[in-house]
């Protein structure tokens, strides 16, 4: 007997949660078609998302701060990343999701989640040409970002710690110390 995935596209995902098919605060995302429950968020995770959305607002001015919402990367693949930039727009996307086009910095904080967010949805950005992707690994207390998508992967990867900083190639004036994003 073999195993077999049910593949979703977005349609039908969005089809799902408009039918009601999940209980009232199930959190998923689809990714590569398949609906992956999403951990619950501790304290810490929340802390970092809160100090990041509070930094970024003081510091930018057009880009529109993304916290928790869906992007939509393809047909098969609706994450919903802790934090992304995107470029402004009118309608704050109201009429239709951002996709990799309208995303300049997309951010995951990450803490039980480290591998799967490593593993599955880095390589799911980078071959979504996705710009620039910061992953705040709580556990080990740094910063790593990626840059410059390119054949399924970044061209460019640094990692930083406590006393140094991290900046964004692709927004201007966004310069962080990786003790004020941890706290």
């Amino acid at each position: 007997m073999s195993v077999q995935v049910a593949k979703f596209t977005v349609g039908q995902y969005d089809r799902m949660i408009e039918a009601g098919v999940f209980p009232p605060g199930y959190r998923a995302e689809l990714i590569e078609g398949e609906i992956i429950e999403m951990s619950p968020i501790g304290p810490r995770h929340a802390a970092c998302v809160g100090r990041l959305t509070r930094l970024f607002s003081r510091l930018l001015d057009e880009p529109i701060v993304w916290v928790q919402n869906p992007v939509r990367l393809d047909d098969s693949s609706e994450p919903e990343p802790d934090i992304c930039v995107l470029k402004p727009r009118a309608d704050f996307y109201g009429e239709s999701l951002p996709t990799p086009a309208d995303v300049l910095l997309l951010v995951e904080v990450s803490d039980s989640t480290l591998e799967f967010d490593r593993r599955r949805k880095l390589p799911l950005y980078a071959r979504s040409l996705v710009p620039e992707v910061w992953i705040v690994n709580l556990t080990d207390e740094r910063i790593e970002t990626f840059a410059e998508p390119a054949g399924g992967d970044y061209r460019h990867h640094a990692d930083a710690g406590r006393g140094e900083e991290v900046s964004a190639r692709g927004v201007q004036a966004l310069r962080l110390g990786v003790a004020d994003i941890l706290g």
